[in-house]
């Protein structure tokens, strides 16, 4: 008979633990989950089942029933190093487009997107692709990622209200 999957019901953040039993490599996208069967890279087999959706960066520990911890390394994938001589208008324009970008001091990094790639060139950018792990900013209310463009319920309420009435203010429906 087999044994079942144990179960990662929890996460530990970089620094809050030491030694893991496993690691599992997982590109942006698949670090970012709720419920999952998984296969980490020494073979063990287990599954994710946290209480909501997070965001997984890279060296974080997905803790197993048992206490055993499996590390997550954020995996390579392409990506564009953007740089120009005005960079915070070139962030302007990626975060308009609500993409995920990694910013540093003198570039900021996207994944590999020719159409926003071509916009950033005629903006003046200069680009250079390579494979790396991604680690974008998290979003502005709370660790993690944006979803979306909602400030928060009370603002969703409002809306839902606004359709619900029929009242679009005086700007005629659009922000």
């Amino acid at each position: 008979m087999t044994q079942p999957a144990p179960i990662a019901p929890q996460i530990r953040r970089a620094g809050e633990w030491t030694r893991a039993a496993d690691r599992i490599t997982l590109d942006y996208e698949a670090r970012f989950l709720r419920r999952k069967r998984l296969t980490a890279d020494g073979g063990l087999q287990f599954v994710v089942d946290l209480p909501e959706t997070i965001s997984l960066e890279d060296g974080d520990a997905l803790e197993l029933e048992d206490g055993r911890l499996v590390e997550v390394v954020a995996a390579a994938e392409p990506l564009v190093a953007v740089t120009g001589a005005v960079l915070p208008r070139l962030a302007w324009h990626i975060g308009n487009r609500h993409t995920p970008c990694e910013i540093g001091a003198d570039r900021l990094v996207i994944r590999h997107d020719h159409v926003l790639e071509e916009m950033l060139r005629g903006l003046g950018a200069s680009m250079e692709r390579f494979d790396g792990p991604f680690r974008p900013e998290g979003g502005a209310y709370g660790h993690g990622r944006t979803m979306g463009h909602s400030h928060g319920a009370d603002e969703a309420a409002r809306y839902r209200g606004h359709l619900d009435s029929g009242d679009f203010g005086e700007g005629g429906g659009g922000e």
